[in-house]
C-alpha cells in the first residue's frame, strides 16, 4: 500500500497517488525557471515550458513540432554538434553550452543538460534538454577579463611610456639649449626645429599610452559636458558633411572633474570610429543623462556607488561581429589597412575613462550599428579659476635642488637651469636628496623632484623634506601624468608638476610660477 501523502483523500488507491504525483510534477516543470524542452529521438519538439518560451520568445505553439535546429544561430561547427549526438544515442548524458538564436534573431547562450529518456526494455524514445540561460553571466565574465587585461597592459604601458619620456627628455633639452646658441638663419636651427617636431610627435604618442596606462589625467578641472560635446559636434560635422548629428542632452546635467583635452579625445576617437563604419554616412545619436549607480549593477567594472553622467554615442554604421567586438578596446588592434592608423584609439578610450575613475561599455551587432555608453562620476563642486601662467622664458639667480635616479635627465636639465640663470645642485635619489637639503636648506629656494625613484621614492622623499621646512616649494616631475601618485603629492602640498619632456619655456614657465606663489 503506498504512503498516505498530503493532498491525498480517503480511499484513494495507489493509482490515485500517482495521479497526484504526476500533477506535482507537471507544476514543477511548468513553475521552473529553467527552460525545459522534450524531442523525440529525431530531435522533433513535443513539449516546451514557459522559460522556454520567455528565454527564446517562441510561445509552445510555436515550437511544438519543430525540430530543435531551428534554434541554430550558425555558431557551432557541424563536429559540435555530431558529437553531442553520439554521446546521447549511447545512452550518456550530455553537458555543454548552446549558442542559440531568439526569435527575434538576437544570440542567448545557455547551459544545458540533455538525458536520454529510456522504456522498460531499456530503448531510448525521448530526449529531456534542461538549459539555463547564462548570456549575462558570460558577458560578465568577458567584461572582467577585459578589465584584467587592459589593467595589466596599462601597467606595462605606463612603465614604457615613461621611459620613454625621460629619453625624449633628454633629446628635447639638448635641442632646447642648443637652438638658443643659433641664429634663426642657421641651417641647424631649421634642423632641430624639425627634430623638436619629431619629439613632439613621440611626446603625442606617449600620450596615447599613458592613455590607457595606470594614471592617465594630465590638467583636471570641472567640465560642462554638454558643452564639450556641442563644440565637438559641431567641429566634426563642419569636416564630416555626410554624418547627420541627433542630440539628445539633458539640460540640468550635473559637472564632472575631467582633463577636457583628453575627453575630447575619447569623443573624437568614438566619432572616428564611428565614421569608419558608416562610409557612405549615418546619424549619430549623442546624448548624455544623469544617473545613480550601485555597484551590484556594474560589478565587472569595479566602480563606486553614487551619481554619475552617461554619454551615449549611437551609429547607424555596419556594426561589427562579436570577435571584433571583443578586440577593439586592445592596444594596437586595427581594423584599418596596414599604416592607417596606430590601433591605439580606442584603448586609449578605455584607458582615459578608466583613469577618470569611470567605466565604458559598447553594444553592437552586425548591420544594425555600435552604441558605447561612456559613465563619468559627477562632481557638485563649483568651478575654479584658471591658474595664471608666465608668458615668457624668464631668467633667474635662486638655487634649485635637482633630483632625478637618470644620470641623462640629471645632465640635461642641470644646463638648462645654469642657462636660465639659476645655481642647480644635483642628488640622483632621495637620500642623497634630504642629506643635501639639511646641508643647503637655507639657500634652496626650490626643488624639482622626480616621482619615481628607486628605495626612496618622490613621495617620501618629497614628505621628509617637508618635515625639514613645512613652506618647502617643490615641483614634482615625471615621466608618468598627473593622476593617482602625483594627485595624492600634490594634495600634500607639493606646489606644482611638470609633465616629461619639457622645454626651456615649459621649465621656465613652472619655475617662475612656484617662486612667484602664482599655482
Amino acid at each position: 500500500m503506498a504512503e498516505k501523502r498530503s493532498g491525498d483523500t480517503p480511499g484513494n488507491d495507489n493509482s490515485g497517488s500517482q495521479t497526484v504525483d504526476h500533477s506535482r510534477l507537471v507544476t514543477a516543470i511548468e513553475n521552473t525557471a529553467e527552460a525545459i524542452m522534450i524531442t523525440d529521438i529525431e530531435g522533433m519538439i513535443q513539449y516546451v515550458n514557459p522559460a522556454f518560451e520567455k528565454i527564446t520568445g517562441y510561445s509552445r505553439a510555436e515550437a511544438e513540432a519543430q525540430n530543435i535546429t531551428f534554434l541554430d544561430s550558425d555558431q557551432h561547427d557541424p563536429s559540435f554538434f555530431n558529437q553531442m549526438w553520439e554521446s546521447l544515442k549511447r545512452g550518456q548524458v550530455w553537458h555543454g553550452r548552446f549558442i542559440n538564436k531568439k526569435k527575434d534573431n538576437s544570440l542567448y547562450e545557455s547551459e544545458a543538460t540533455i538525458s536520454p529518456v529510456k522504456n522498460k526494455t531499456g530503448e531510448i524514445i525521448n530526449y529531456v534538454s534542461v538549459q539555463r540561460d547564462v548570456t549575462h553571466e558570460v558577458q560578465l565574465e568577458k567584461q572582467l577579463r577585459q578589465a584584467q587585461k587592459m589593467e595589466a597592459i596599462g601597467t606595462l604601458a605606463g612603465g614604457i611610456a615613461h621611459d620613454f619620456n625621460n629619453l625624449l627628455l633628454g633629446i628635447q633639452g639638448n635641442i632646447s639649449l642648443s637652438l638658443l646658441d643659433l641664429e634663426a638663419g642657421s641651417p641647424f636651427f631649421d634642423r632641430l626645429k624639425k627634430i623638436e617636431q619629431y619629439v613632439q610627435n613621440g611626446v603625442e604618442l606617449t600620450r596615447q599610452l599613458l592613455g590607457f596606462a595606470r594614471g592617465g589625467k594630465y590638467e583636471v578641472r570641472l567640465t560642462d559636458l554638454n558643452r564639450l560635446l556641442e563644440e565637438q559636434n559641431l567641429l566634426f560635422s563642419r569636416a564630416n558633411k555626410a554624418v547627420v548629428f541627433n542630440d539628445n542632452f539633458d539640460s540640468n546635467l550635473w559637472k564632472v572633474e575631467a582633463d577636457k583635452g583628453q575627453i575630447e579625445q575619447v569623443i573624437l576617437n568614438i566619432y572616428m570610429n564611428a565614421l569608419q563604419a558608416m562610409p557612405d554616412g549615418g546619424t549619430l545619436t549623442v546624448g548624455t543623462e544623469n544617473l545613480s549607480i550601485d555597484e551590484d549593477r556594474f560589478t565587472p567594472y569595479r566602480v563606486k556607488a553614487g551619481d554619475y553622467i552617461k554619454i551615449t554615442v549611437a551609429d547607424t554604421g555596419f556594426g561589427m561581429d562579436e570577435q571584433t567586438q571583443a578586440r577593439i578596446f586592445d592596444p594596437f588592434f586595427t581594423t584599418r589597412d596596414m599604416g592607417r592608423g596606430t590601433g591605439l584609439g580606442l584603448a586609449s578610450v578605455y584607458g582615459i575613462i578608466k583613469n577618470h575613475e569611470g567605466f565604458i561599455n559598447v553594444f553592437s551587432e552586425r548591420n544594425r550599428g555600435t552604441r558605447f555608453e561612456i559613465y563619468l562620476p559627477a562632481s557638485r563642486k563649483t568651478a575654479e579659476p584658471p591658474p595664471m601662467t608666465v608668458e615668457e622664458i624668464s631668467p633667474g639667480h635662486e638655487t634649485v635642488l635637482l633630483v632625478d635616479d637618470e644620470e641623462m635627465i640629471i645632465d640635461v636639465v642641470k644646463r638648462m637651469l645654469e642657462k636660465l640663470g639659476y645655481e642647480a645642485l644635483t642628488a640622483m635619489n632621495g637620500a642623497e636628496a634630504i642629506e643635501l637639503y639639511q646641508t643647503h636648506g637655507d639657500r634652496i629656494k626650490l626643488v624639482i623632484l622626480d616621482m619615481v625613484m628607486p628605495k626612496v621614492s618622490g613621495g617620501q622623499t618629497f614628505d621628509r623634506l617637508k618635515q625639514i621646512n613645512p613652506e618647502i616649494k617643490v615641483i614634482l616631475c615625471s615621466g608618468y601624468s598627473i593622476d593617482g601618485q602625483a594627485t595624492e603629492i600634490l594634495n600634500r602640498g607639493c606646489k606644482a608638476f611638470i609633465q616629461k619632456p619639457f622645454n626651456l619655456k615649459m621649465l621656465s614657465q613652472n619655475i617662475k610660477a612656484v617662486l612667484n606663489n602664482k599655482t
